[in-house]
């Protein structure tokens, strides 16, 4: 779910657009291939969704919007974000207290 890279950390997501409201739904998979689950409350048109998971999780790993870069899986349920700037220490951090919330 989460790597580290030379630019920060990358995440890998599983967009469920179109929910109630945007909130991690917990963890798609198991193991190397595990995403984190996000409901979105935005549909999945004109890239509505995308921009309301990069607001959501800039916010989450408390990091501006412009640090949350969509690195691959824009048409896809299946995503992947680089959190520019952030160590796997934060991220995890960052992630576990979220999960726990």
């Amino acid at each position: 779910m989460l790597r580290a890279t030379a630019e920060g950390v990358t995440l890998a997501v599983r967009a469920q657009p179109g929910a109630k409201k945007t909130a991690i739904a917990g963890v798609y998979g198991e193991g190397t291939t595990a995403q984190l689950k996000v409901a979105v409350k935005a549909p999945p048109l004109e890239g509505r969704a995308n921009e309301a998971l990069i607001a959501f999780l800039a916010e989450s790993f408390d990091l501006p919007k412009n640090a949350v870069v969509l690195v691959s899986g824009e048409l896809s349920r299946n995503k992947v974000f680089l959190l520019r700037g952030m160590t796997m220490a934060q991220a995890t951090a960052a992630l576990g207290k979220r999960m726990v919330d």
